[in-house]
C-alpha cells in the first residue's frame, strides 16, 4: 500500500504506477536522501518534536540501511515509487512505528529539493577538481611548448605564427571562465530548502539554521514556495556544463584536424585511439570525436530541463520529476569527458618539426612585413597594399616573401633594406608580438607565471 493511499478508494493502475515511478533513476540520490533524513531526525529531536528514543532508533536504522545499500546487501521493495518512499519503507519495516514519525514537519517536495541540491553541490566540487587538473595539465604543456612555433589561424587559414604554448593558454583561459561559472553557480546551490514543507512552511517549531549547519549549507531559503519549486541551480549546472563541453568540443575539433595526415601536428597516444575493422593502417582519434559528439548530448539535457520548467505554475508539479535524468546525464557526461580529455592531451605526441614547417608556409609573415614598412615611415594602409602586391607576385612565382631578393622587394618600396629578412622569420614574427597577452616568448612566460 502506498504511504499516501488514505485518500483513495482504489489502487493506482499497475501500468500507470510503474510508468510514473522514478526509483529507476532517482535511487542515485540514496546517500543524499539518508543524509537529509538523519539531519531532519536530529533537528526534530533537538526541538522536542521527536523523542530521543525514537530519534536514536531512526538514525541507527538509517545508517544501517545506508551501509547495506552501499554494499549491495539490500534493495528496495517491489513497487517502490521513489527514493524517498523507498528509504522510508525500509526504515519502517525495520523499526516499526518510529519510522512513520520521521516525515513529521517535511514534505517530499522540500526533501527532493534538498537531495538534489546536495547532489549538485557535490558534483560541482568534483567538476571543479577535474577542471583544475585539466588547467594544470594545460599550463605544464604551455610551458613545455612556449617556443614550439606553429601556424595561428583565422577562418582556418594561415594567419600569423604563434607558439603551441600560446595556443594552449587560450584554452586555459576558456576553462578558467568555466571554473568561475561553476563557483558562481555553486553559491546559489548552497541554499537549504529543507523545512519548507510542501510549499507554505510548517506549523512545527523547527530549527532550519540547525539543519543548514548539519547539512553544510551556507544559508536557508527565504521563501518556502520558491524553495520547493526552484530548479535554477540545476539548470545553471547543466548550462555551465554545456559551455564547458563546447570548449572541450572546440579543442577536440582542432586535435582531430591536427592528427590528420594533412596536418600531422600531433598524434594521440595508443591508449586514446582506435583502429579500423577493415583498414589496418588506421589510427583514429575516437576519444576526441566522442567528446565532440557528447557535447550535443549535454546541450540536449539543457534543452530538456528548460522545456520541462518553462510552463510550470508555482509550486511543485510532477513534471519536475523529469529534472533528474538530464542532471545525472549531464554530470556524468561532463565529468567523464574531462577525465578522458585531460589524460588524452597529457599523453599526446607533438610533431614540433611539422608545426615549424607549417609556420613557414602561407605568407604568415605578411603582417610583419607590413609592420616593417610602417617602422620605416610608410602609412599602414599603404604598407598593407604594398605587401598585398608582393604576396600576389610570390603566389605567381611559387615562392615566399623571404625568398625574394632585396632588389625585387625594393622594386615595390625603397624602404626595404637588408634587415627586413631578420624581421620576417617565423621566430621573429612570433616574438615581435610584445603587447600584453601577446605571443612573444617573454609574454607567454609572463602569462604562465601569472597563473602559478
Amino acid at each position: 500500500m502506498k504511504l499516501w493511499a488514505g485518500r483513495f478508494n482504489k489502487e493506482i493502475s499497475g501500468f500507470a504506477d510503474e510508468w510514473a515511478a522514478s526509483l529507476s533513476f532517482d535511487r542515485v540520490l540514496y546517500r543524499e536522501d539518508i543524509q537529509g533524513s538523519v539531519a531532519h531526525c536530529r533537528m526534530l529531536a533537538k526541538q522536542g518534536i521527536l523523542s530521543e528514543a525514537d530519534a536514536q532508533l531512526i538514525e541507527s536504522g538509517l545508517r544501517e540501511i545506508l551501509d547495506e545499500l552501499e554494499s549491495g546487501q539490500i534493495d528496495f521493495p517491489e513497487g517502490t515509487e521513489d527514493i524517498h518512499m523507498g528509504v522510508e519503507a525500509l526504515l519502517t519495516e525495520r523499526i516499526g512505528e518510529a519510522g512513520k514519525r520521521l516525515h513529521t514537519a517535511r514534505s517530499r517536495n522540500d526533501q527532493v529539493a534538498t537531495d538534489i541540491r546536495l547532489f549538485v553541490k557535490e558534483v560541482t566540487l568534483h567538476t571543479l577538481e577535474l577542471l583544475k587538473a585539466l588547467r594544470d595539465t594545460l599550463l605544464a604543456l604551455a610551458e613545455q611548448h612556449a617556443r614550439t612555433i606553429m601556424p595561428g589561424y583565422t577562418h582556418l587559414q594561415h594567419a600569423q605564427p604563434v607558439s603551441l604554448g600560446f595556443h594552449l593558454l587560450a584554452y586555459y583561459q576558456m576553462f578558467g571562465r568555466d571554473t568561475e561559472r561553476f563557483w558562481d553557480a555553486y553559491s546559489r546551490t548552497d541554499v537549504l530548502p529543507l523545512g519548507s514543507g510542501a510549499l507554505a512552511g510548517t506549523s512545527y517549531d523547527t530549527d532550519r539554521a540547525y539543519l543548514a549547519e548539519e547539512l553544510g549549507f551556507t544559508e536557508v531559503s527565504k521563501n518556502a514556495m520558491d524553495a520547493v519549486s526552484d530548479r535554477d541551480f540545476l539548470i545553471e549546472y547543466i548550462g555551465a556544463a554545456s559551455i564547458t563541453m563546447m570548449h572541450l568540443s572546440r579543442f577536440c575539433e582542432e586535435l582531430i584536424l591536427w592528427s590528420s595526415t594533412e596536418f600531422g601536428f600531433v598524434e594521440m597516444d595508443d591508449a586514446y585511439s582506435t583502429g579500423s575493422s577493415i583498414m589496418p593502417q588506421k589510427k583514429n582519434p575516437d576519444m576526441a570525436e566522442l567528446i565532440r559528439g557528447k557535447t550535443g548530448r549535454v546541450y540536449g539535457d539543457l534543452m530538456a530541463i528548460l522545456t520541462v520548467m518553462k510552463g510550470l505554475p508555482l509550486a511543485y508539479n510532477k513534471d519536475m520529476q523529469e529534472d533528474k535524468i538530464p542532471l545525472f546525464d549531464a554530470a556524468e557526461t561532463l565529468t567523464s569527458s574531462l577525465t578522458v580529455f585531460t589524460e588524452m592531451i597529457a599523453t599526446m605526441q607533438v610533431n614540433e618539426g611539422r608545426m615549424a614547417e607549417a609556420a613557414g608556409q602561407g605568407f604568415m609573415n605578411a603582417t610583419d612585413a607590413a609592420d616593417y614598412l610602417v617602422r620605416k615611415g610608410v602609412p599602414f594602409r599603404e604598407a598593407h597594399e604594398i605587401i598585398g602586391r608582393i604576396v600576389l607576385h610570390c603566389i605567381e612565382k611559387g615562392v615566399g616573401i623571404e625568398d625574394l631578393p632585396l632588389k625585387e622587394l625594393q622594386s615595390y618600396s625603397k624602404k626595404f633594406a637588408k634587415d627586413v629578412y631578420d624581421f620576417i622569420t617565423p621566430e621573429a614574427c612570433m616574438n615581435a608580438k610584445i603587447s600584453a597577452g601577446g605571443t612573444s616568448y617573454d609574454r607567454i612566460l609572463e602569462q604562465i607565471g601569472n597563473e602559478k
